[in-house]
């Protein structure tokens, strides 16, 4: 009876390996913005909640099945935000602004991604547009828009130096041109990568997000005039915000829609024309989302998922495995494969089964061709199980 088994030495015959896989993801303004429009003007791949604390985008009308949740979209802002100051209109805070949910979901946020500044006052930490999260007082954003993206795009985490959005700063009917010049503005990414430009918090590592000076004279603007929020101007670059890699939330500064004259219209409606402060002290978060959507043109960052992998080397030495127990390998007592008598036996491998000490099958590996096997020669056949 020829040998059916070979033990695996997990010793010599086994191994592991990690690979890391990039998938590019680009979110167009159209799925962003609405794709799929109902006669009343509203959008069906846009879900709204009762709560009223965020909106989720879909790729589909989210009422079918076949629909997939992209991203959230939420705007708030810190307790100690100069909205909140005394003298603003925002002070006395009414249900249709949604005054406490601004504030209780920035503040969940830092929680989650920055943690506590004061554990004992159970006071958070401030987001800042910059690589040092410390009560300075510095690059802190207090009013900001929140993009937590799906896991279902993101994967295991977004990779690092690969994010950008890009921003409409034209007019509500048209804001992504102005006198005929591009009115758009890039957001990236910049300084990270692989090796550096982040820092780690309690909600992973995030880096910095930067808004680039070019021939749109709006960013010209926020360039030579810094406002609320926005942090200092550093090689023709402006920090607006923060990428979080592992938990795929970009968090972006609202002043980011503030040039320096403080008039730039951010939402056109029932409510009159809007500021994005404005909007922040006079709106639902509904609303203000729904303006923000209508500025976005894209979204685009590549996802990375960890592959890990365990590599078996089995191995056919060349005194067994010659034979097969199939039954059409003999005939008559003859072994098909053979002309004459004194011909050696072959046999050819196919298929590689993984048994556990019991004999079980647990695993199955095809080949993509068989392989001749005599008592001439050995084989090594490498099987990987991905997970």
């Amino acid at each position: 009876m020829p040998a059916t088994y070979e033990p695996l030495d997990v010793n010599t015959d086994t191994t592991t390996t990690k690979t890391i896989l990039h998938e590019v993801i680009p979110l167009t303004g159209t799925i962003v913005s609405g794709t799929y429009d109902s006669p009343d003007g509203t959008s069906f791949n846009i879900k709204n909640y009762t709560h009223g604390m965020f909106q989720s985008v879909y790729d589909y009308p989210f009422l079918s099945s076949s629909a997939n949740h992209i991203f959230d979209l939420t705007v708030c802002l810190h307790s100690a935000s100069f909205l909140t100051s005394s003298g603003t209109a925002f002070v006395a805070g009414t249900d249709s602004t949604q005054k406490t949910k601004k504030i209780n979901t920035y503040t969940q946020f830092a929680q989650v991604l920055l943690g506590f500044e004061d554990p004992d006052l159970n006071t958070c930490e401030v987001f800042e547009s910059d690589l040092s999260v410390v009560d300075d007082n510095i690059n802190q954003m207090k009013e900001v828009f929140i993009i937590p993206f799906s896991r279902l795009v993101t994967k295991d985490q977004i990779k690092k130096g690969s994010f950008s959005i890009t921003l409409g700063t034209g007019s509500h009917a048209n804001p992504f041109a102005n006198n005929d010049c591009d009115a758009r503005l890039k957001i990236q990414d910049l300084s990270a990568s692989a090796q550096g430009g982040t820092s780690p918090q309690v909600g992973g590592d995030y880096g910095v997000l930067y808004v680039s000076s070019g021939s749109n004279p709006f960013v010209t603007n926020i360039l030579n005039g810094k406002t609320h929020g926005a942090a200092g101007a550093e090689d023709d670059h402006l920090a607006v915000g923060a990428i979080f890699y592992q938990a795929g939330i970009a968090v972006i500064t609202g002043s980011v829609f503030d040039d320096v004259s403080g008039s730039f219209i951010l939402s056109e409606g029932l409510a009159g024309d809007q500021t994005f402060s404005q909007a922040m002290t006079g709106s639902a978060i509904s609303a203000s989302c729904d303006a923000i959507r209508h500025r976005i043109s894209d979204i685009s960052f590549n996802n990375s998922t960890e592959i890990n992998s365990t590599i078996y080397f089995c191995r056919l030495p060349v005194n067994k495995f010659n034979y097969s127990t199939n039954p059409t390998y003999t005939s008559a007592s003859q072994i098909q494969v053979k002309n004459d008598f004194s011909d050696l036996p072959v046999a050819y491998v196919s298929t590689i089964g993984l048994y556990n000490t019991r004999n079980e099958l647990l695993a199955v590996a095809k080949l993509s061709e068989p392989l001749k096997k005599t008592p001439q020669n050995e084989l090594t056949i490498r099987v990987r199980l991905d997970y």
